[in-house]
């Protein structure tokens, strides 16, 4: 059985544990900007947790997740009703569950829950059910869990879930008219979403159009990320010096903006070689989907990029001022154990599948 570890990606652990080390290092040199809380040492705790279920997974078959999926489902929807009204609020969202001293979101975990369950339906309705009766079907579930997340409220989250759903739809092998209806649908979702928002996120997709007519304001996150941004120039600062983010002017800089704190610090050099390391681990998820023995595995992969790309695009993108800021974390580098910890079980989970791919030589993939 330890041969089994042994089968997995190394290029894609490279890619995780070098975006691990960059992120602990900022969290580091943040360090002493929190005096009442080590969140270097909290976010180690939870970076040997994820190696521990990542040293584990592989001895667990995959393929099992199917017949749990539904469980899942059933078990994380009732988690995110409950945190509606036990759940302890932080930064305005109620989504938080304190266990041991540490908080816990399990909207992180919703996102690999919905991916298994996803996988898991669509692979096994694909012969069951016409495209149009899966589509409308995936939509109905997934929407039960972000409405949930909505009522938190978390944007960026229910942001994330919406793409999720869309991508694994996406590259299912649905019809291209149903595709087209699918456009269409998340067009009308967009337009008609702006009247369910909470009067604080109207007012940062308002700082996201206009940055500078409230700089003091709801645009100072934004502009000061920016300036954070613009100051590393090529080499950067240097760890422990960054104006923006070691005089505090930079909010939520070891969550939320930690690119902006890489760029400063590390410079060009820095925010390069991350968005490198993100290129690689996204390269080597879609290969282990596209090798895998199976239609399951094939969606499991797909949909954990998917989950990837699309945070790691939104916190970049907030970052640098080129979407609103919605909250989401930076997967690997930003500090956060629920958003750690749910990233490394989606990388146990690639690598399980990955592991598994030479067994099925014979196995004639259909596609999906």
């Amino acid at each position: 059985m330890l041969r089994r570890f042994f089968q997995g990606d190394w290029i894609l652990l490279s890619a995780v544990y070098l975006l691990l080390g960059i992120g602990l290092l900022t969290i580091y040199s943040l360090s002493d900007g929190f005096p009442h809380q080590n969140i270097f040492a909290r976010q180690s705790v939870f970076a040997v947790l994820g190696t521990l279920a990542l040293i584990s997974f592989p001895f667990f078959d995959y393929r099992h997740l199917s017949k749990l999926s539904t469980p899942l489902y059933f078990l994380m929807a009732g988690v995110l009703a409950g945190v509606l009204f036990f759940g302890s609020t932080i930064r305005g969202t109620s989504g938080w569950i304190q266990l041991f001293g540490f908080q816990f979101q399990p909207v992180e975990f919703s996102k690999i829950v919905l991916i298994i369950f996803l996988a898991s339906f669509i692979s096994q309705k694909r012969s069951e059910l016409g495209d149009f009766v899966r589509l409308v079907a995936s939509l109905f579930l997934t929407s039960i869990l972000v409405f949930l997340v909505l009522r938190q409220p978390d944007l960026g989250s229910a942001l994330v879930l919406v793409g999720i759903w869309f991508s694994m739809v996406a590259v299912s092998g649905i019809r291209k008219r149903h595709l087209a209806f699918l456009g269409v649908i998340f067009s009308l979702t967009v337009c008609t979403g702006w009247f369910f928002l909470a009067p604080y996120q109207k007012e940062r997709i308002f700082t996201f159009l206009h940055p500078e007519s409230d700089r003091q304001g709801s645009g100072y996150n934004v502009f000061q990320s920016l300036v954070a941004v613009g100051s590393g120039g090529l080499s950067g600062k240097g760890l422990g010096h960054g104006s923006q983010s070691q005089f505090q002017f930079l909010p939520e800089r070891h969550t939320d903006f930690i690119y902006a704190v890489v760029s400063e610090e590390l410079g060009f050099i820095g925010a390069g070689l991350v968005l490198f390391l993100f290129g690689v681990l996204f390269f080597r998820v879609i290969g282990a989907a596209l090798s895998a023995p199976d239609n399951f595995g094939y969606l499991l992969g797909m949909g954990m990029v998917a989950m990837l790309f699309i945070q790691v695009a939104i916190n970049i993108g907030m970052n640098v001022g080129v979407l609103p800021v919605t909250g989401i974390p930076l997967p690997l580098v930003s500090y956060g154990g629920s958003s750690l910890l749910s990233v490394f079980f989606g990388i146990a989970i690639v690598q399980n599948v990955a592991s598994r791919r030479k067994e099925h030589k014979s196995y004639e993939w259909s596609g999906c």
